[in-house]
């Protein structure tokens, strides 16, 4: 074992000859819960591809309305084919998922990959060629093909750390911050290039990097988990079924939140700062995650508690008519989002099938993704009908919708690698 301390110092004190004790040398820090995470081989590299393929995930929707708007003067038109691609992407995405469990991520990503890839380079030449409108909807349809690129990596943490549940809670508590800060980032860079440069920057830059980062993310081979056949008859839907329920109000309130805050925003003539608010949220919950992963989890039942409270902040702050107010209040509300997603898709993990991991992961963001539509779609239509204030309560009601969910099939405690 290596000594602290080193030799003796002689020094000279006028006629007398004294030895001082050497300085003791600082013992080394010891490495957070993060640093030990990323000490383990290969995990750099494969989350270095995960992040450059995980931030056009926040990229791809604006960029598409930006530019199909621009060249085709159609808000109605880009909203139909994006609303197209989720439902194509609820369909399809679970069943590329299946495939990567069932032959490997990088046999089935990179082509399924290369797919999306040309779909978005396709929407391009058919926006910039005057192409007829059916087309763009079958490009951004292909899109669909796009690996859960934020499953694969939970993946791979779950196989490296399946011996650990508190490293595995804490590699759980990164992607999710992961996710919000490309979400949180991406938009504002999609924006950018497609105002800034040209309307078709934002896809063509968003699909150069998903293509990059996925060749970087699935040639990092020593960290992919190894292909097992599923039994027969095993099904992942089967499994997870409780926690889809759960999921389901958890996008509800995220769409909402969203499309209230930028209709209340909008209507105190704000709406500039919109892009800055909501990504306060995002903010809330990207420091959070990172902050949960450090701590012991916590049950479910006590994250949606909070969260059920959390969301009550930003109706009663929209009440007072502050800004100041608002933006506090979705910073706290996002601060409990990130924990609750985690402890949720840790009970993912903890349900699916031998096999059935990234499967099963997708399923969970597809409900997610019908939440958010199903959210948008009902805080709209009160935003029309009840003002643009009122609706800020269908994010809390879709809290206390989902604590409820989770009281009745029983789905609290905390999480643990399966």
């Amino acid at each position: 074992m290596p000594q602290t301390t080193s030799a003796p110092l002689m020094t000279v004190t006028g006629s007398t000859l004294v030895i001082a004790p050497a300085p003791r040398r600082r013992a080394a820090r010891a490495p957070g819960p993060y640093g030990r995470l990323f000490a383990l081989p290969g995990t750099r590299a494969f989350t270095a591809g995960n992040l450059i393929a995980r931030l056009p995930m926040g990229m791809f929707g604006i960029s598409a309305v930006m530019m199909i708007a621009g060249q085709r003067g159609s808000y109605a038109l880009a909203g139909a084919v994006t609303a197209t691609g989720l439902a194509a992407t609820a369909v399809v995405a679970p069943w590329t998922a299946r495939l990567v469990d069932r032959y490997g991520q990088a046999r089935i990503a990179v082509p399924a990959t290369l797919i999306a890839v040309l779909g978005s380079v396709g929407l391009v030449l058919c926006v910039r060629t005057q192409a007829p409108a059916w087309t763009l909807f079958a490009s951004y349809a292909a899109t669909a093909t796009t690996p859960n690129i934020g499953g694969m990596s939970r993946a791979r943490w779950t196989h490296l750390l399946r011996d650990s549940p508190a490293a595995h809670h804490t590699a759980m508590s990164f992607e999710q911050a992961a996710d919000e800060l490309c979400f949180m980032f991406g938009p504002v860079v999609a924006a950018f290039l497609c105002s800034a440069v040209f309307p078709e920057a934002g896809t063509l830059t968003a699909a150069a990097l998903l293509l990059a980062g996925m060749l970087l993310f699935t040639s990092q081979r020593a960290t992919e988990p190894p292909v097992s056949a599923p039994r027969h008859g095993t099904s992942p839907l089967r499994a997870v079924l409780p926690l889809l329920a759960l999921f389901l109000p958890l996008g509800l309130l995220f769409g909402s939140m969203e499309v209230t805050s930028i209709a209340h925003l909008d209507a105190r003539g704000l709406g500039a700062a919109t892009g800055l608010v909501l990504a306060l949220q995002a903010a809330g919950s990207c420091a959070a995650g990172l902050l949960y992963g450090a701590f012991r989890p916590r049950s479910l039942r006590t994250c949606l508690i909070t969260l059920a409270l959390a969301m009550t902040l930003p109706w009663a702050a929209a009440a007072t008519g502050s800004l100041a107010l608002l933006a506090g209040a979705l910073l706290l509300a996002g601060m409990a989002t990130a924990p609750t997603m985690v402890t949720a898709m840790s009970k993912i993990h903890a349900l699916a099938p031998e096999g059935r991991l990234n499967e099963s992961m997708t399923l969970a963001v597809t409900a997610i993704l019908a939440g958010i539509a199903l959210g948008s779609a009902t805080a709209g239509s009160l935003v029309d009908h009840l003002g643009p204030t009122t609706p800020y309560a269908l994010p809390a009601a879709a809290a206390v919708l989902a604590l409820l969910i989770c009281q009745t099939v029983r789905l609290s405690g905390t999480s643990r690698v399966p």
